[in-house]
């Protein structure tokens, strides 16, 4: 199996979902002892998080970027850049290497593609919702994102930040999800949900929800798998 490079640690807790998934799908796939071969290089969050806050992007592009590199040097296959947030900054890292990347917004829009679904509303990040990098390239496949309106995106942040990325759960801030998707659909039609944000899994699925619901980070890593077994099946 080729060996799939994760850029992760922003934050760990949900780069330790990717971990998981990764492996169970092997499992799945393989059977018996089979596990997914895996690089994985953490970053530190709170530097990458500070860059974040001051819209030093470059600065976290190069980070990344560095981290890639490093990645390919150990014997990657494919790249997988485990947060959605940081691809604001996958073009330096796509630079940075020789190495394919999966683009996790590419991804998530073939996934939505693929239902009747073209007006999810985006639960992610201030940077990632309010930004363009995203919303336009889900945009570039024919998917319009909504997002919450501007004092539901601040709480849907903050519970990002405040709470799942320092592994607390709490019942309040799910209902205040689920009231802020209800909203949007009954009052903007939106007919699905995007987990825009690596750890809003840990907070809400699938079960939540009448309308489709895409995660991001079961998408990510289901994609890297089938990326891996077509790999296999070519070099054979």
């Amino acid at each position: 199996m080729a060996t799939i490079g994760l850029i992760g640690g922003m934050s760990w807790e949900s780069t330790a979902v990717y971990y998981r998934l990764l492996n169970e799908g092997v499992r799945a796939r393989a059977g018996g002892l089979h596990s997914a071969d895996v690089l994985l290089h953490s970053l530190d969050f709170a530097p990458i998080a500070e860059m974040q806050a001051e819209g030093d992007w470059a600065a976290a592009g190069v980070a990344l970027a560095d981290s890639a590199r490093r990645l390919e040097r150990a014997g990657a296959a494919c790249l997988l850049l485990c947060t959605n947030t940081m691809h604001k900054v996958a073009d330096q890292i796509i630079a940075a290497t020789k190495l394919p990347f999966l683009h996790l917004a590419d991804v998530t829009a073939r996934a939505i593609r693929g239902t009747p679904s073209r007006r999810p509303l985006l639960l992610a990040t201030r940077f990632t919702m309010e930004q363009a990098f995203y919303r336009d390239r889900l945009k570039a496949f024919g998917v319009e994102a909504l997002v919450p309106q501007p004092e539901e995106r601040d709480e849907v942040h903050r519970i990002i930040y405040e709470e799942l990325c320092r592994g607390r759960v709490e019942a309040a801030s799910k209902e205040r999800y689920l009231a802020v998707v209800e909203r949007a659909i009954r009052d903007e039609g939106a007919d699905g949900v995007i987990l825009g944000c690596t750890e809003i899994g840990l907070l809400v699925s699938q079960a939540d929800f009448a309308v489709p619901v895409f995660d991001t980070t079961a998408l990510h890593a289901a994609a890297a798998l089938d990326y891996v077994a077509e790999v296999k099946s070519v070099a054979a």
